[in-house]
């Protein structure tokens, strides 16, 4: 993952959290449309910003690509 695609993961959970301090969901369902409208605002930046810079945001790479390997390998 890059630093954008940690940023945007950031934004949407923070976003949910506080949609869900404002809104106090119960059962699954309201919480499950909390979590969506979180989302939905990570992704309404992350259009935006792909809109200006012409390209993807997203990367094939993962986590582990950035870890160093084991000394016993």
């Amino acid at each position: 993952m890059t630093n954008l695609e940690i940023a945007f993961n950031i934004l949407a959970e923070a976003s949910a959290t506080e949609l869900s301090k404002q809104r106090n969901p119960n059962g699954f369902n309201e919480q499950k449309s909390v979590a969506k409208a979180g989302g939905s605002v990570a992704k309404a930046a992350r259009d935006q910003l792909e809109d200006q810079l012409g390209r993807t945001i997203i990367s094939p790479k993962k986590a582990s690509d950035y870890l160093l390997p084991d000394k016993d390998e």
